[in-house]
């Protein structure tokens, strides 16, 4: 798996699904298709505080700049061929277009700051080794 620091901007493709981990930690889902490129589709991923403002915030459909860490890996598709799946942990995001007048710089949105979820994500219990 590669990780790496990236800026994505796109179109909303599938709006942002809200989920709770065991430890009630609000994670938020949603996918960005990526400008100039009709298949590059990257599954953003927010925790905590960050995850409420992203499910009030946005919707399908609306143009964004997201900013976080880049996370790329392999999964098997149905019929059992290599693909590259990438997800985007969003450290922050810009919402552009829409309300804002001609010449308007984009307006922020949202800057997250950095939680460490670890302990809360996967207890010691659950560690395999």
């Amino acid at each position: 798996m590669t990780v790496c620091k990236a800026t994505f901007s796109g179109t909303v493709f599938r709006a942002p699904e809200k989920r709770f981990t065991q430890n009630n930690i609000a994670i938020t889902f949603f996918t960005l298709q990526v400008d100039g490129n009709d298949d590059l589709l990257i599954r953003v991923i927010s925790m905590g505080k960050a995850a409420e403002t992203v499910e009030q915030t946005l919707s399908k459909g609306d143009r964004v700049v997201a900013d976080g860490k880049l996370r790329i890996g392999a999964a098997k598709d149905e019929n059992g061929d290599d693909k590259r799946v990438m997800e985007l942990e969003l450290s922050s995001f810009e919402k552009v277009g829409g309300s804002s007048s001609k010449g308007e710089a984009p307006k922020q949105i949202a800057k997250f700051a950095e939680e460490d979820f670890s302990d809360d994500l996967i207890g010691e219990e659950e560690i395999p080794f």
